[in-house]
């Protein structure tokens, strides 16, 4: 697959994944992380906030591989 077209998928994908990431990680803390304290909810927050960098970062590094050569 040639870099450009590699970074087109990656960037929808990064998008899509973005979108559900940030619906669940919302619907779990708007349902669950409630009930609890001040301090489990700004952590659970703080990791969620946080924790969609991994997979980002891999997909980026995945998009800007350079091309295969073929000889």
């Amino acid at each position: 697959m040639s870099l450009r077209a590699r970074k087109f998928v990656g960037t929808v994908v990064l998008l899509v994944f973005l979108a559900v990431y940030a619906m669940v990680a919302m619907a779990l803390g708007a349902s669950q992380i409630v009930i609890e304290s001040k301090y489990a909810q700004g952590f659970y927050f703080l990791i969620a906030g946080l924790l969609w960098v991994l997979p980002a970062g891999l997909l980026i590094r995945w998009m800007q591989r350079p091309d295969k050569v073929s000889d």
